[in-house]
């Protein structure tokens, strides 16, 4: 018998599972970052419903808030998001009446975004909001470690 053939052998089909052994899954990093992804969204969505917020449209909308006159272009760049997928997510922000564009100073042919005064009542609002829940998530883990993990995830996902 080749040992290919002895492992599936070995393998009794009316055995039951009374524990799940993941612990494969738990060596990899991107089952991990989906496990706390998975947490951390539902988190967030809960905590978001009822200012209509999706986390694309939060993170839209921090950007702006600490870098008023931000480009399109570089919101791509720094959210990873295709321009065309963009577009449509600042002009319902501009809908809602969070966000306006205008003339950037430095390039005639750029617009800068900048958020209205509802949306800075909003993100003043809401981002203690987020950063509680985040917390809250993050509760098992010491000051020091969330740094840590924050800083080898960066690390990870600012390497080409």
């Amino acid at each position: 018998m080749t040992a290919s053939s002895d492992s599936v052998a070995a393998v009794d089909p009316c055995a039951a599972v009374d524990t799940v052994d993941a612990s494969f899954l738990q060596t990899l990093l991107g089952f991990n970052a989906r496990m706390v992804a998975l947490k951390a969204i539902g988190a967030f969505l809960a905590c978001m419903a009822p200012y209509k917020l999706r986390i694309v449209d939060f993170s839209i909308l921090s950007i702006v808030h600490h870098n008023p006159g931000v480009t399109s272009r570089q919101l791509c760049d720094t959210l990873n998001l295709l321009p065309p997928n963009l577009v449509g997510k600042i002009a319902a922000l501009e809908k809602r009446g969070l966000l306006l564009r205008h003339p950037h100073p430095q390039d005639g042919r750029a617009l800068g975004l900048h958020l209205t005064e509802a949306g800075y009542a909003l993100m003043r609002e809401v981002e203690p909001l987020v950063s509680a829940q985040e917390a809250k998530i993050a509760s098992a883990l010491t000051a020091h470690e969330r740094q840590t993990l924050m800083r080898l995830l960066c690390k990870v996902y600012a390497a080409d």
